[in-house]
């Protein structure tokens, strides 16, 4: 598979690069970002997978995240995709909100017309990029993890219980656990999926572990400020879901911290130590 090098910068003794290809599920060109820490030539390291949130592109973490230094330290690659397609003749939302269409994907496979033909971010993220990742990059297959903030939490925590045995950990920063209960999620996957209900399930972190499915555990940070709390966010639903079916379940409400990447980058590199220590040979 053909990707263009857009940038590479060494930082921390490994390079940041941000890289472009054309995608066969999103039928666009996608830009994603990855960075390699220092390494013995033919070695394969640790890989942790980084979804992000409404409106954000690779570049939020990228440039604001503050993950490098703790990559570098524990020898781990840092993946950033996109949070949807773009280009001409993507669709969008028609009231160009921002909680749906141009960079809030929702890391579902889109149903509904006119989404369905570019809007595949879950094939993107959980078959076609790591399949790419893998050709073009030194990543061990055995030892991967997925970490995501707000929506990009919302699918990082369904990607790991979907695919239990592919990541050995799993984090979020102020995820969105409950999808079908709470506004961004009813309009994205009502917008994506239509309204079977049973479809908006497999794309929802408390849905899934209530109709069975299961992580070894999770880690989970959000913010007593955080502007939608109350009404996106919902964490105690994920407590309770994670207390009935026995998920071990670290949640933590760190005070005074809101949404931003001022909260994010406040707690990377101890989400990143912690995804370490689960990754470790």
């Amino acid at each position: 598979m053909a990707l263009q090098t857009l940038s590479l910068n060494k930082s921390y003794g490994g390079t940041q690069g941000v890289y472009r290809h054309a995608s066969r599920e999103t039928q666009t060109d996608m830009t994603f970002s990855v960075y390699v820490p220092g390494h013995r030539e033919g070695t394969k390291l640790a890989a942790v997978w980084y979804l992000s949130g409404l409106t954000c592109t690779h570049a939020n973490v990228t440039e604001k995240g503050e993950f490098r230094s703790a990559c570098a330290e524990h020898g781990l690659i840092f993946i950033a995709p996109d949070t949807s397609p773009r280009g001409e003749g993507v669709p969008g939302d028609p009231a160009n909100s921002y909680d749906f269409g141009l960079g809030a994907g929702f890391y579902v496979d889109a149903t509904e017309a006119p989404f369905s033909r570019n809007y595949r971010m879950w094939s993107y993220v959980t078959d076609e990029l790591p399949k790419l990742v893998a050709e073009h990059f030194p990543v061990d297959p055995g030892r991967q993890s997925i970490m995501g903030h707000s929506m990009g939490g919302h699918g990082a925590l369904t990607a790991a219980l979907r695919h239990p045995g592919r990541y050995r950990a799993a984090s979020a920063f102020a995820p969105v656990v409950a999808p079908s209960r709470v506004p961004w999620g009813i309009k994205a996957l009502g917008g994506y999926l239509g309204n079977d209900k049973a479809a908006w399930r497999k794309h929802d972190t408390v849905a899934l572990i209530e109709d069975g499915a299961r992580f070894r555990e999770f880690l989970v940070d959000y913010g007593d400020a955080d502007q939608f709390l109350t009404e996106q966010l919902r964490p105690e639903l994920l407590q309770v879901a994670c207390e009935k079916a026995g998920i071990p379940l670290t949640l933590r409400r760190q005070s005074g911290y809101d949404h931003s990447y001022y909260f994010i980058s406040s707690f990377m590199s101890d989400h990143l130590h912690w995804h370490a220590q689960r990754l470790k040979a």
